[in-house]
């Protein structure tokens, strides 16, 4: 094996990549649920190189935990790499989720070098101030009605299997990976409707607290658009999509995925605020997780909230 090539837990191989960016966002791993795509995040993590890592909740899915135990060898693997960025002079923060709110008894304090915070503020190489939240204190269903997120999450988990299954028989056909449950909360009146419910609510929590924007997970839909002035980013998730938000080194934000061959290409780049690229918001980057390269594809309707270029100058992260 080469110098250049990682030996994983699944005792397979692959390549690094070699990518640096300023800032890193990654929500909703659900480390302990079976449908955890921790191979490819682990993935991502190698040759990963940053100022700053955002965990921006359900990192470890408490709720799986409590239900069974589930802690592959894997595991061990991506905590690791998530240590090693700390201790190589990366910032990271761990803002927990609803399905980590057991770390919620320990804001302010740092397990090694990573802190935690109930939410967090990221200036931006530019000087642009971002509020960094998982979400869930926006999500009704959460906060008033527990036992309906529960049956909501045992249902989601059930789709996710059958997502499993489809996409391997998928793959034996030659055909690339689709997202069931993606497809179905496109579909689903209710939860389209309660994925923009949700944004509207964190779009107006940004208002209020006067910042450029709001960098948020939780509901599983990975999202970079502008809204009356005001940047939305949506993490996504790494059970379905496999999508984090950078930053690089000019404060320019991009949602990125790390497909299946991704080993062996790197990161795609589903859509970047700068240059924006005035395409369907949520219809084009649906399309570009569920299919490669047919983000080119989808101009139904137009977004004019670009921002122009600025010249940008280094600010550090506020606290």
């Amino acid at each position: 094996m080469s110098s250049s090539t990682r030996a994983t837990s699944a005792g397979g191989a692959h390549t690094p990549h070699d990518k640096t960016y300023r800032s890193v966002f990654i929500s909703d791993v659900h480390l302990c649920a079976r449908d955890a795509q921790s191979e490819r995040l682990y993935e991502f993590l190698d040759g990963l190189r940053c100022d700053y890592l955002y965990l921006v909740g359900d990192i470890i899915d408490v709720w799986a935990l409590r239900k069974k135990w589930y802690w592959p060898r894997q595991y061990n693997d991506v905590v690791h790499k998530l240590l090693k960025r700390s201790r190589k002079g990366a910032k990271v923060v761990l803002i927990p989720g609803n399905h980590d709110d057991f770390f919620r008894d320990f804001l302010g304090t740092r397990f090694g070098d990573i802190e935690v915070r109930p939410h967090d503020y990221h200036t931006t190489a530019d000087g642009r101030r971002f509020l960094v939240i998982h979400g869930d204190q926006f999500d009704t269903v959460v906060r008033y009605h527990r036992w309906l997120s529960v049956l909501s999450c045992w249902a989601y988990q059930y789709l996710i299997t059958l997502n499993r299954l489809v996409n391997a028989v998928r793959r034996r056909l030659g055909k690339p990976y689709w997202s069931l449950a993606g497809a179905v909360k496109q579909r689903v009146k209710r939860a389209v409707k309660f994925i923009s419910d949700f944004e509207a609510t964190l779009i107006a929590e940004a208002k209020r607290q006067n910042v450029a924007g709001v960098i948020c997970g939780h509901i599983h839909q990975p999202d970079l658009r502008r809204t009356d002035g005001i940047l939305y980013l949506n993490t996504g998730d790494w059970v379905e999509h496999c999508t984090a938000i950078v930053e690089d080194e000019n404060g320019c934000l991009s949602l990125i995925t790390w497909p299946e061959d991704a080993s062996a290409s790197g990161a795609t780049t589903i859509r970047s605020e700068t240059p924006f690229d005035e395409k369907t918001d949520s219809e084009v980057i649906e399309a570009a997780l569920i299919a490669p390269g047919a983000s080119d594809q989808g101009d139904r309707r137009k977004d004019h909230g670009a921002r122009k270029p600025s010249k940008r100058t280094p600010a550090h992260a506020a606290r």
